[in-house]
């Protein structure tokens, strides 16, 4: 399968363009500043774009099975919809080629959906980013894409895993994070396997 990461320099985004390599994908990492890729591989082509380009994201999906989203916004907290901008970005230029796979890693609590009064703090505070997301995932679903949304719960930079639990409502109960390198680990997962298509998954440790 061939797949072009964007969002490729991020944590997440590392670990899926290791791991895709390690497991026989051809991968196109479609990255603002190439020098912070940490991976070099023969099957690894890096394309130096802007997401926010629309003529530079549609040719970089030319030729590809399928497009992972791993980006993040550079706002931080403050109000932005620079994930929903870069995501239509993505799916005009699926469309033009003709790529209908996309798994788009979003966050735990887009949906409202995560339980107690921590919840509720917690998605407050994430109030900006969340609503971002949430629109990027609505733009995705609303253009007959075959889609999954991967909604991690806290990341952190604990080892690879594999082993980490799922929720297609809600979030996995008792939760609070999950390895950068375990949400990278389904991500390709679900690229291979229909029972994720048109979904939107909730995943934790």
């Amino acid at each position: 399968m061939k797949i072009i990461v964007f969002g490729a320099t991020g944590g997440v985004g590392q670990s899926v363009v290791k791991q895709a390599i390690d497991n026989g994908f051809k991968v196109t990492a479609f990255v603002r500043t190439p020098s912070k890729l940490e991976v070099t591989h023969e099957n690894l082509n890096v394309v130096q774009g802007d997401a926010f380009n629309p003529a530079e994201v549609s040719a970089a999906i030319a030729g590809h099975d399928a497009v992972v989203s791993c980006l993040g916004s550079s706002q931080g907290m403050k109000k932005s919809s620079e994930l929903e901008e870069m995501v239509k970005n993505i799916v005009a230029g699926m469309q033009d080629h003709g790529v209908k796979r996309i798994v788009y890693t979003a966050s735990a609590g887009i949906y409202q959906e995560l339980p107690g009064v921590s919840g509720k703090l917690m998605m407050g505070m994430l109030k900006n980013a969340l609503t971002d997301h949430r629109a990027a995932v609505d733009w995705i679903e609303a253009h007959g894409l075959t889609y999954t949304i991967v909604r991690p719960m806290g990341l952190t930079n604990g080892a690879f895993t594999g082993n980490y639990r799922e929720a297609a409502t809600g979030v996995p109960e008792k939760s609070k994070s999950i390895a950068r390198a375990d949400v990278a680990h389904f991500i390709l997962k679900a690229l291979n396997d229909a029972q994720y298509e048109n979904s939107s998954i909730g995943i934790a440790k």
